[in-house]
């Protein structure tokens, strides 16, 4: 299973910006919490990266958030961006499983999922949504949780549209 540091890697640039930019719109905390965290493993202070142009900002914040010490931030900024900019995926696959969720963040996750079940939620989310987005999604889905459904696994291992870049 990809890390979340692998998974910013691995993802198109496009998406990786669009992440960083939204995490940017919606939750500063969030956004300014991983800036220091990049600016820590570069050893600078925050205000030089503050200082730099947006683009060239989140450039050098991406590059070094896929570095493995920097999986935690890389975590949460991936976690943010989904449940603030992504919310309506994470509610329809969960409702798709049957399980109860509140604005796509659960309690308790099963320990296993019904492959049927399984199956038919991620065609939904393939049919609604970019591929590239569900398949970030459900890497991030079954590497944060405690449940790592062997299935789920599976199908993020073999399914083509569920691939990232290199991570085939």
């Amino acid at each position: 299973m990809l890390k979340s540091y692998e998974l910013l890697g691995f993802m198109s640039p496009n998406l990786a910006n669009e992440i960083i930019a939204g995490v940017y719109e919606a939750e500063k905390p969030t956004y300014k919490a991983t800036l220091q965290a990049v600016a820590n493993a570069r050893h600078l202070r925050p205000v030089f990266l503050e200082r730099q142009p947006r683009p060239q900002q989140h450039a050098t914040m991406l590059a070094t958030l896929t570095r493995p010490a920097l999986d935690l931030a890389a975590g949460t900024l991936i976690r943010t961006w989904l449940v603030k900019k992504q919310n309506a995926m994470l509610v329809d696959f969960l409702n798709a499983l049957g399980i109860q969720n509140t604005e796509g963040v659960v309690e308790d996750l099963p320990e296993s999922m019904e492959d049927e079940k399984l199956k038919a939620a991620v065609e939904l989310l393939l049919t609604k949504y970019p591929p590239e987005t569900v398949a970030v999604y459900l890497h991030a889905f079954n590497d944060m949780n405690e449940a790592n459904w062997s299935n789920l696994k599976a199908m993020l291992e073999s399914d083509p549209r569920l691939q990232l870049g290199g991570a085939a």
